[in-house]
């Protein structure tokens, strides 16, 4: 589906966006087999190694239906940046053109998939003293008092952050300390990589809040069915440090308090998904505030959640001409 190398276009791509729990996978999966696709990770939780479970990623049986990239690849211990993840996934993309498919990105990350529609700045290389620094900060203060010291050092940076948002604080901290510079003014006036050179089309699932609510609390239910504070376990065992990204996955805080005997297990449940819950509100709202294509080749849909295709086999047709004009 995608153009030859030699005939003048820019190579097509797909984005394949939406909140937790709305059913992206389901329909990633259905649309790389019926378009020759290749499905690449956009979630930056489902990157990390040891949390397939907790993080709903494709199942085996799923992942050898089509081929799907950038699952499970980094180590639960070591925290993905996004230039990292771009760097990544445009190698994977070029591969996927390589062999004639079409790349497929799949998540909830919205900050991933600008780094590929409108670039990403480059930033200065951050001594290591400045990065272990703002982490000991980070544990010993804790992140509203940390998010306090930002404000008066880069209240620039720190108005665009929340008071909990534990690893971007950090990561705040450690560019203001680290480059004398606040990291929104690096962003603002440092280079910049520039868009990627393909021609993206998007879909956007934007199911009915009740209908997300009911979805998430039915999948963390499952989840637990299926291992999850078995997995959680194993991680927590690894003493790793609590405000690395995986272990802020969506009810790994929850569980892991369960397992200590801070609260007990249907406590944690109606926490994580109260939490899980809220997070999907903030991400429908970055959605419906950024641009992921084209207006003209952008498509939402406003649909049930299942484990069918998200869409009726009547709209198909339509779906496919906006993924791919010629078809």
């Amino acid at each position: 589906m995608t153009q030859s190398a030699d005939d003048g276009a820019l190579p097509r791509a797909l984005i394949l966006a939406g909140p937790t729990a709305s059913g992206k996978s389901a329909l990633a999966l259905d649309l790389a087999r019926r378009l020759d696709g290749v499905v690449i990770n956009a979630d930056s939780m489902q990157l990390y190694a040891g949390l397939r479970v907790l993080t709903a990623r494709p199942t085996p049986a799923e992942e050898a239906l089509v081929p799907h990239r950038l699952y499970g690849v980094r180590p639960a211990g070591e925290a993905a940046s996004v230039a990292w993840w771009r760097g990544r996934a445009l190698a994977e993309m070029a591969a996927a053109r390589a062999t004639g498919r079409l790349p497929i990105l799949c998540g909830g990350t919205g900050l991933y998939f600008l780094s590929l529609t409108e670039g990403l700045s480059e930033l200065p290389p951050v001594p290591a003293a400045a990065r272990e620094a703002a982490r000991a900060l980070l544990a010993e203060i804790g992140a509203p008092a940390l998010h306090a010291r930002l404000a008066a050092a880069d209240p620039e940076t720190a108005a665009g952050l929340r008071p909990g948002d534990s690893q971007r604080l950090a990561r705040a901290w450690e560019v203001w300390t680290g480059t004398g510079r606040g990291l929104a003014a690096w962003q603002r006036e440092g280079a910049h990589t520039g868009p990627a050179a393909w021609d993206f089309a998007a879909i956007l699932l934007d199911p009915p809040r009740d209908a997300l609510r009911a979805a998430i609390a039915a999948r963390f239910d499952a989840m637990l069915a299926e291992g999850a504070l078995e997995e959680v376990a194993a991680l927590g065992a690894l003493g790793l440090d609590p405000a690395l990204p995986a272990m802020r996955a969506h009810g790994m805080p929850e569980l892991l308090a369960h397992l200590r005997g801070d609260m007990p297990l249907a406590a944690a449940r109606e926490r994580a998904v109260l939490n899980t819950g809220q997070y999907t509100k903030r991400q429908a709202t970055w959605f419906r505030h950024h641009r992921l294509a084209d207006p003209s080749r952008m498509h939402i849909i406003h649909a049930r959640i299942g484990d069918q295709a998200q869409f009726q086999e009547s709209d198909a047709p339509k779906i496919f001409a906006f993924v791919d004009p010629g078809r």
